[in-house]
């Protein structure tokens, strides 16, 4: 087997429209599908991520809050890929959404900084 690139990444949401105005309106991602699955009382939206990978953004009927501090074990969080970290924290600011102080990585002096979507899941910008 040889693993050719990361195909997409599942976010189960708690309240679905809350999360996809985040990932859709404040993070800018591309609705490429969305579907109501009757029989799971689910929603299921497929977000483009630059025309490269993709986001599924699902809700289900009273899903358990993931556990994030401690950190638990598990996904840890999504990282994206910005040009410019500063510039993407203003516009996020800009939105109201609270954004962690930027830091530099000592091994590659990249700037990254985090915040979180809606339901606490951690996500990462990190310069390109």
């Amino acid at each position: 087997m040889r693993l050719k690139r990361i195909h997409h990444i599942a976010v189960i949401c708690s309240d679905y429209q809350k999360s996809k105005d985040f990932y859709v309106r404040i993070l800018g991602l591309k609705p490429v599908r969305e579907v109501y699955r009757e029989e799971r009382d689910s929603h299921k939206l497929d977000l483009e991520v630059n025309g490269q990978y993709q986001i599924e953004l699902f809700s289900f009927p009273n899903p358990p809050a993931r556990p994030s501090y401690p950190e638990a074990t598990g996904l840890r969080h999504i990282a994206f890929e910005v040009d410019d970290v500063e510039e993407a924290v203003l516009e996020l600011a800009g939105h109201n959404v609270a954004v962690e102080a930027i830091r530099e990585n000592p091994l590659t002096n990249k700037k990254f900084t985090f915040f979180t979507d809606p339901d606490g899941l951690p996500i990462e910008l990190y310069e390109r």
